[in-house]
């Protein structure tokens, strides 16, 4: 099993900054991607940020040149930094994991989430 674990959620006000960090441990035999996804309620998940096994990344058009995301392979933690945050990023922020098994199996796996909330 993997285990996700957040940090870095919290309030902050337009214009803002916040970095959220995911640190995966467990049972990783190799990852193959990270992202990070959002949830406002009532509305269906949407994949904001995403980064493959050789650092390549992509973004929804909403987070285009104001969401980063990086990883450090070595600690196996992804990053998503926010600037300019606007209150329509408020929502609940999960990464996401995709790691393979030694048997050969890919897996996905999501943490807990964490608020963000933009608000003045």
């Amino acid at each position: 099993q993997v285990q996700l674990s957040e940090s870095g959620g919290g309030l902050v006000q337009p214009g803002g900054s916040l970095r959220l960090s995911c640190a995966a441990s467990g049972s990783i035999f190799r990852v193959n991607g990270m992202a990070w996804d959002r949830q406002v309620p009532g509305k269906e998940r949407e994949r904001v940020a995403s980064i493959s096994n050789v650092g390549i990344t992509n973004y929804a058009d909403s987070a285009k040149g104001r969401f980063t995301i990086s990883r450090d392979s070595a600690k196996n933690t992804v990053y998503l930094q926010m600037n300019s945050l606007l209150p329509e990023d408020t929502a609940v922020y999960y990464c996401n994991f995709q790691v393979y098994s030694r048997n050969g199996v890919l897996n996905n796996y999501w943490g807990q989430g964490t608020q963000v909330t933009v608000s003045s």
